[in-house]
């Protein structure tokens, strides 16, 4: 059987995945003047991202983990200028809110935890208050009983994720970006000066590869390299229409969160399930995720069920991004693995990805990000 043909060469870059993370490279790349394409299997959007809440908090995510701490923190000062910019090149609004989160606590060993995390906010600068038991209901009438206290972190917020996504497209497309959708990419290998991108039955010649292809990027073989050591990890979200009064803020439990949309409704998340490359919302899942809102707050058993969504969350053994080039293939560059913060970290990624592909500078976010700390990649 004869080979892929190259049908395309006029890309200067190819994107290999269009969630947030591949689409915001492209724009980021396309705003510097680059050619770009995206390839993905699926519609822009259409895996883990469409099952995000979009929920932008560092300081709940990675509190005690100061590699990623020190990343999505960078990535959440981009933020403002990040949406600004999408908005005003794509025309469209998009459901951006930074006002505060409040993590709950649901006994002494919580409270304590959520000192431990006040404690890192005042030396970072960042404002937080810590609440007890009737400061937290002041804040949030709707808590449960069992609720002793929480954390206010007034920097964190949410981006609505199906307008950023939407957004994005139409800016990056306004930029000149082709979106090439329904086609897998399965094998990217150096061809003289070009790196070479085959799908099924076409390959493309360009000067840059970027590997954004979430839990997928491992089934893509690299000319010379091991597969990225990346799993999925099923999250299920749950979106409600939420009973009056509305909720104020983003609230955080130990195994849920609730986030209140414009509209009144909110999305409750998230399971975390090591099942493979299983996308099926299940009775278990759904069940779990209500439990654990009732906990937090009775208001749910008069909630609308609207929709559950599922999406695989693309992991790594140290649960850190994969962003640098690879050493195996000149020319590709990863920018996957971001587990559960591909959207808070979207907006570093593209920056990082904008600066070694144009201006051939390495950050010193790279060092912790490398595919080389999986070997030769």
């Amino acid at each position: 059987m004869a080979g892929p043909r190259t049908v395309d060469q006029t890309s200067q870059v190819v994107v290999i995945g269009a969630g947030i993370v591949g689409c915001a490279v492209a724009y980021e790349l396309a705003r510097r003047g680059l050619h770009v394409r995206v390839i993905d299997r699926r519609e822009v959007g259409q895996g883990a991202t469409q099952a995000s809440a979009g929920v932008l908090a560092p300081y709940i995510e990675a509190p005690d983990r100061r590699p990623l701490l020190d990343l999505t923190t960078r990535s959440l000062d981009l933020y403002d200028e990040f949406v600004a910019g999408i908005v005003e090149d794509s025309g469209a609004a998009v459901q951006y809110a930074r006002t505060g989160t409040l993590e709950v606590a649901s006994g002494p060993q919580d409270m304590t935890r959520l000192e431990s995390i006040l404690a890192a906010c005042e030396a970072r600068g960042i404002g937080a208050e810590l609440l007890d038991a009737g400061a937290v209901r002041q804040a949030e009438p709707q808590l449960a009983p069992a609720v002793h206290g929480g954390l206010i972190v007034e920097s964190h917020g949410f981006v609505g994720v199906s307008e950023l996504t939407a957004a994005l497209r139409r800016a990056a497309a306004s930029h000149g970006v082709a979106f090439q959708t329904s086609a897998a990419v399965t094998r990217v290998a150096r061809n003289g000066a070009a790196v070479r991108v085959e799908t099924a039955g076409d390959a493309l010649a360009c000067e840059w590869a970027i590997m954004a292809a979430g839990s997928w990027a491992g089934h893509v073989e690299i000319e010379g390299a091991a597969p990225v050591p990346i799993r999925p990890v099923r999250g299920q979200l749950l979106h409600l229409g939420w009973p009056a009064p509305a909720l104020k803020r983003v609230i955080w439990a130990s195994d849920c969160y609730l986030v209140p949309w414009s509209d009144g409704s909110v999305l409750a998340g998230a399971t975390s399930e090591e099942v493979g490359f299983d996308e099926r919302a299940t009775v278990a899942g759904v069940r779990e995720l209500i439990d654990a809102t009732r906990r937090v707050t009775p208001a749910v058993s008069n909630a609308s069920f609207q929709e559950a969504r599922v999406g695989l969350r693309p992991a790594t053994p140290d649960e850190l991004p994969v962003i640098g080039p690879s050493a195996a293939v000149p020319g590709l560059v990863y920018a996957c693995g971001h587990f559960r913060n591909g959207i808070l970290l979207a907006p570093l990624t593209a920056a990082l990805v904008g600066d070694l592909v144009v201006d051939r500078r390495l950050d010193g976010a790279l060092d912790i990000t490398s595919p080389s700390r999986f070997g030769s990649c």
